[in-house]
């Protein structure tokens, strides 16, 4: 099974289009250190030619143009992709926006929790979408899917997802339930563990958490690899760095450093890899030579970026 990081930033990429902190200074600048990041999403496939894609960014489009594995085959028909389905994490806009620029009349299918398709179906952009070619399929939490194409022909992957503690997306807040986490509902975030059929090693997807539980470390502990949520390193980093009012934990985030972070929390459960992604533009492991980072990888954890590919 191989796994591809299509997009390692959080929502607003790497540089994000309006941000002037001094990190997307410095990736514009070109400086030494520093790559540009689209947004959060994974590939997934167990033979190299038919894929499953873990949330849609925005970016998806510059994403597909830059995997040439998610592109057409020059011998394929007129229309076509190797994209068999689509699995969202959550409704957050830089999970599900790139839907959008998947309405070509193309067949392919979108699976997610009941909470996240009713949101779909609630939100008539999302009609672009022809129901007659795009099949909407519910994700059942804590029971094995085996993810298959619209024709129903199996991808050999399979996933299980399961509630992760976090937050209703952004746009469906409701501020009269802040004392309720804002409205949000069993459904709003998962997890996902994939696996290739027949095979024993697996992955943990986790791009968004607000916290770690028993749960969820009994899971990380029987996994091969884990991709967990690498949003912010320190919990109030978006208002020391003046960007923003808001701190991690109040956006759905568990930050990486200090005794409360995810690489403390985490320390006593070491899958073969650790992979910190959905990286937001004021965290400073963007810096690859910055002491964040360099703490990041002395704890045993990667810091995920574009491109980059594991093989389970």
């Amino acid at each position: 099974m191989r796994l591809k990081i299509l997009g390692s930033a959080a929502g607003g990429g790497f540089p994000q289009w309006n941000c002037n902190y001094r990190l997307s200074r410095s990736v514009r600048n070109g400086e030494d250190g520093f790559r540009p990041r689209t947004q959060s999403s994974l590939g997934v496939s167990a033979d190299g030619k038919n894929w499953v894609l873990f949330n849609a960014s925005p970016d998806i489009r510059e994403q597909i143009a830059a995997i040439p594995e998610l592109q057409p085959r020059e011998d394929g028909p007129l229309r076509a992709s190797p994209i068999q389905a689509v699995i969202l994490t959550n409704a957050d806009v830089d999970h599900i926006a790139g839907l959008l620029s998947l309405r070509e009349r193309h067949r392919f299918v979108i699976y997610a929790t009941a909470r996240v398709l009713r949101l779909l179906a609630e939100n008539s952009i999302f009609n672009v979408l022809d129901s007659e070619l795009v099949e909407r399929r519910e994700l059942l939490l804590n029971i094995p899917t085996p993810i298959a194409d619209w024709q129903g022909k199996p991808t050999s992957i399979v996933v299980e997802a399961f509630p992760v503690l976090g937050k209703v997306a952004l746009f469906l807040e409701d501020a009269d339930k802040a004392e309720e986490g804002f409205g949000t509902q069993e459904g709003d975030t998962v997890g996902v563990r994939i696996w290739q059929e027949g095979r024993e090693s697996s992955a943990l997807y986790v791009p968004g958490c607000a916290a770690v539980d028993a749960d969820l470390k009994e899971r990380i502990a029987a996994a091969t690899c884990l991709l967990f949520d690498g949003t912010v390193y320190t919990d109030d980093e978006m208002l020391s760095a003046g960007v923003g009012a808001k701190t991690g934990r109040r956006m759905g985030h568990l930050h990486i450093g200090g005794p409360e972070g995810s690489m403390a929390l985490l320390a006593d459960v070491a899958p073969e890899r650790r992979i910190y992604v959905h990286i937001n533009n004021t965290n400073p492991i963007l810096g690859e030579n910055s002491p964040e980072a360099a703490a990041v990888r002395a704890g045993g954890w990667e810091i995920g970026y574009d491109g980059m590919e594991i093989g389970l």
